[in-house]
């Protein structure tokens, strides 16, 4: 099934290999009007960013050809580069030094809280979108 993202909806993209956390975390978002884009590698994320409109980035650490850091550090560089979450099982300060210095927006730690990342996401939205939808009419 090819997605084809609806401009005026928030887009997350949600790069990680395992597909059980992008049912959970679609089916957590969907209903709150956000629509999700699925990558399973880092390649897959780039095209979809390339590709795609993409307000925010959830970026696993450890995906096969090339991890969130590498994904990140590649979108700098297309010059299309939504902020990026990082999601990681290995939280430490250098990472957070190369993240922070990169302008990712959070780094979180495995497995996700899914308050942290609904808040996370939120926070994304108030900073990046003035807390409405991409493409809301403003008054």
């Amino acid at each position: 099934m090819v997605q084809v993202p609806n401009p005026t909806r928030f887009t997350v993209l949600l790069a990680n290999e395992q597909e059980g956390w992008h049912q959970t975390v679609r089916r957590l978002l969907e209903p709150q009007g956000v629509q999700t884009l699925s990558a399973r590698n880092g390649r897959e994320a780039l095209q979809l960013i390339e590709s795609k409109p993409v307000h925010v980035a959830v970026l696993d650490t450890q995906m096969p050809q090339l991890g969130g850091m590498q994904v990140v550090k590649l979108m700098r560089e297309m010059q299309k580069a939504p902020p990026a979450i990082l999601l990681t099982n290995e939280l430490s300060s250098h990472l957070l030094r190369e993240a922070l210095g990169m302008h990712v927006f959070s780094v979180l730690s495995k497995p996700v809280d899914f308050n942290v990342l609904l808040d996370t996401l939120a926070r994304v939205l108030r900073r990046y979108h003035e807390s409405r939808w991409p493409g809301e009419m403003k008054h």
